[in-house]
């Protein structure tokens, strides 16, 4: 018989009240979209599971700065690992390792599969269809901002366009996702 799910207002009762329960609740519902970001980032099993640790430990120590007014657990503490993960990906250690692949040469539902959170995955699948949807421009303009932190300024440089062009792509890409997300998942 499955285990009741916590609800995520009570995760973060449990975080702040200093409950080890509400971080294993946490890194239950959470632990393997994070590792999944970081894995994606780092191409780095023992990295990613590094990066997984150092952002429970983040939660841990700044639950008190959650605000639910500003968004979901989930947006939270996924945020919190990109920042961590393009952290990373900037320092020294990891400039001599390999650069990102593609987004349409990684498959996001990989580590939500096994997940015992239902919404994860349909969450996963909805976003993989939508990025199945967009143009190679606004998919590398996606992962160049995501995955490896660049400015759209940056962005304009590397890739030798105009920056109006990559707003655009920008602008329109993350449209298109906001849109297929708010058809794909139920609330």
């Amino acid at each position: 018989m499955p285990r009741k799910q916590t609800p995520d207002s009570e995760i973060v009762e449990k975080l702040r009240a200093r409950d080890p329960e509400g971080i294993a609740a946490a890194y239950d519902r959470y632990g393997r979209i994070a590792y999944s970001i970081f894995l994606r980032i780092t191409h780095d099993n023992a990295a990613a599971e590094d990066l997984v640790q150092e952002l429970f430990l983040r939660v841990w120590n700044r639950a008190r700065d959650f605000d639910a007014s500003k968004g979901s657990l989930s947006v939270w503490i996924l945020s919190i690992a990109r920042n961590i993960g393009i952290d990373y990906a900037r320092s020294a250690q990891s400039r001599f390792q390999n650069r990102l692949r593609p987004l349409d040469q990684t498959d996001p539902l990989a580590f939500s599969y096994q997940s015992k959170e239902p919404e994860l995955f349909e969450n996963a699948k909805s976003i993989r269809e939508a990025l199945s949807e967009l143009t190679a421009n606004q998919r590398q303009v996606l992962e160049l901002a995501y995955f490896e932190g660049f400015s759209q300024s940056e962005i304009a440089r590397k890739l030798q366009q105009p920056l109006g062009t990559v707003k655009s792509w920008m602008r329109s890409a993350l449209g298109r996702l906001r849109a297929a997300m708010k058809t794909g998942v139920t609330e």
